[in-house]
């Protein structure tokens, strides 16, 4: 069962409120709580990606397994390499191309992160979003474990109203952002060995070659 606060959960609109929703956030984030946040897909629910506890509550909040663990959002690509271990240049070059933006790369996590996602083995997700407030809000938090807002097997919220509708008091703060784009998730691209797509998503293979020629090989 998601964690409820004895706190009604607090609304900001980013755009009018945008010190206190950031405040209000990252002291929600280090008291160990979850907050629904805009990214550049849908909305996503959040939390400290270096709490355990916190994890599991996102994980709870979505009525979500831990063999499902979350990705992680970084504010900046320089970032990656403190959570990464044994990168490529391929792999570099095609987060440099693409960050901030919708792809998601899979890599060996650094062996002495204190990471517990879920039951994730060596790897971990990691993203740079599009979206200047939620980068904002990341430098002040440090790395988020982030997911859709929503109840697992429902659809992404794309307005904060869809995301209080399903996940109501586990969240501690909404983050309002107005109405989110098309609902079409990043693309997934696995860097733990020779690289290739787990998901194609807003971004396409062609693309994805065409910035780093080669970065498929032969493999079709």
């Amino acid at each position: 069962m998601a964690h409820v606060s004895d706190a009604a959960p607090q609304r900001y609109d980013c755009a009018t409120q945008a010190e206190d929703a950031l405040a209000a956030a990252e002291a929600a984030v280090a008291s160990g709580r979850c907050i629904v946040l805009p990214t550049d897909t849908v909305y996503g629910i959040g939390a400290a990606a270096f709490d355990a506890a916190a994890v599991q509550g996102l994980l709870d909040a979505k009525q979500r397994g831990r063999d499902m663990p979350p990705p992680v959002l970084i504010a900046e690509p320089s970032m990656l390499r403190s959570l990464a271990t044994g990168l490529t240049r391929e792999g570099l070059e095609v987060a440099k191309a693409f960050w901030p933006g919708p792809l998601t790369v899979v890599v060996n996590a650094q062996p002495d992160l204190k990471l517990d996602l879920g039951d994730r083995g060596d790897t971990i997700a990691v993203r740079v979003p599009d979206h200047d407030f939620t980068r904002t809000l990341l430098r002040r938090t440090g790395p988020l474990a982030v997911s859709s807002a929503n109840v697992s097997g429902r659809p992404a919220a794309r307005t904060v109203d869809e995301a209080i509708e399903q996940l109501g008091d586990s969240v501690a703060v909404y983050l309002d952002a107005g109405e989110a784009g098309e609902p079409v998730p990043s693309t997934i691209i696995d860097l733990t060995g020779p690289p290739r797509i787990l998901r194609e998503g807003r971004l396409g293979r062609d693309e994805l070659d065409g910035a780093v020629p080669g970065l498929f090989g032969d493999d079709a």
